[in-house]
């Protein structure tokens, strides 16, 4: 079943602005590597892009249950569009440490925004499947960005690549603006109270939700690790920027190819099925990670990467909606990006300054040690279903 028109509109939003983060984070990893930045400090610059998304995520949900999402798209692009072009036209690593901020919560508000909307507009029987047409989206983007942030530094600059990027985030303006989002209908709670009932540990102290937030916070994280681990491995190594930019490609395609087989992968087996799988899948990549010298080594484990978190998103968002309390459906969203967002402060700290201490291996083996911790609570829930 092809999309529909509002769909396409918000998988446009969202891949304009993915672009743009997915290309600012590589080119910000880049960037302060080539000012001979240690690993620690690239990992704080990292995680700024999670820090406000972190503390305002769930806000931003309520909000956007409560007024809807043109303005918060609106404000989200703008703020994207200012980081990449402060980064470009002012440069230097005082400028960075303020434009990661905006674009990392740029892109935090248009992304519940636009996944709130797609379970809301969605009903039990599609709601996978529409998941999946915006998770194709998302590999889109996570493939044009770090490869145009590749070739942009290799054949330009690093100014260029980030005003680049900053289209990118005026294109997502654009349409949040005159996209008609306004029209997107969505089922909306029928009181105040169903909108508004209880606080945010309430969702939290539900078991199945909480099972929901553990494993697709394992699987988020895997993904965000190797995107900020990958440059500096690859820098080890030798690998010229595009390099770098086409094995992150290798991972978005393998991304999308799965996600292009999920509906059909939906009917012959279980959300709880296919995350499992997904997990056991990263675990493994991350411990051949250390062993890969070679961009084609790299690149094959990187894509069977892909292939483990390409497929976990849209099952565990369907599974979000499926389970979140009534006109909560948006803050329930935002929980799972603060979940996510606070681990993506966390990792790249953490790591950033083992990889300084104890070198990359045994940040990789770290990351599968702690994927493998989850699969026994997914495989019981696998064997239920």
């Amino acid at each position: 079943m092809l999309p529909s028109l509002s769909l396409v509109k918000l998988i446009l939003v969202s891949l304009a602005a993915h672009a743009a983060l997915a290309g600012a984070r590589i080119t910000t990893s880049l960037y302060a590597l080539s000012m001979q930045a240690t690993e620690f400090t690239v990992g704080t610059l990292i995680a700024l892009f999670s820090l406000f998304p972190m503390l305002f995520a769930v806000t931003s949900g309520r909000i956007i249950d409560r007024i809807g999402i043109v303005t918060p798209i609106v404000a989200g692009a703008i703020a994207m569009a200012i980081g990449c072009m402060a980064s470009g036209i002012i440069g230097g690593l005082p400028v960075l440490y303020l434009a990661t901020l905006l674009i990392g919560t740029g892109f935090m508000v248009i992304q519940v925004a636009a996944q709130h909307t797609v379970g809301a507009m969605s009903s039990n029987e599609n709601r996978s499947a529409n998941f999946s047409w915006l998770a194709l989206g998302f590999s889109i983007s996570g493939f044009c960005g770090p490869v145009i942030a590749g070739f942009m530094i290799d054949h330009a600059s690093f100014t260029s690549s980030y005003i680049v990027f900053g289209l990118f985030a005026t294109v997502a303006l654009g349409l949040g603006l005159f996209g008609r989002l306004r029209l997107i209908h969505v089922a909306l709670p029928k009181t105040e109270n169903d909108r508004h009932a209880g606080s945010m540990l309430d969702l939290l102290r539900t078991p199945e939700m909480r099972r929901i937030y553990l494993v697709g916070t394992l699987l988020s994280s895997a993904w965000d690790l190797f995107t900020f681990m990958l440059p500096i491995h690859g820098t080890r190594a030798g690998f010229s920027a595009s390099t770098i930019g086409l094995i992150l490609g290798c991972f978005s395609v393998a991304t999308f190819v799965v996600r292009l087989a999920m509906p059909w992968i939906a009917r012959h087996r279980s959300e709880w099925q296919v995350l499992t799988a997904a997990l056991a899948l990263a675990a493994v990549c991350y411990v051949l990670f250390p062993f890969t010298r070679q961009p084609l080594s790299l690149a094959i484990v990187a894509a069977i990467l892909g292939l483990a978190v390409g497929a976990s998103q849209p099952n565990m968002l369907a599974l979000l909606h499926r389970f979140a309390p009534t006109g909560r459906e948006a803050e329930a969203v935002g929980v799972r990006v603060m979940i996510g967002n606070a681990c993506q402060v966390a990792l790249p700290l953490a790591f950033g300054g083992a990889g300084t201490a104890i070198g990359v291996s045994a940040v990789f083996w770290g990351m599968g040690a702690l994927i493998s911790a989850g699969l026994p609570l997914a495989w019981r829930k696998a064997r239920q279903d």
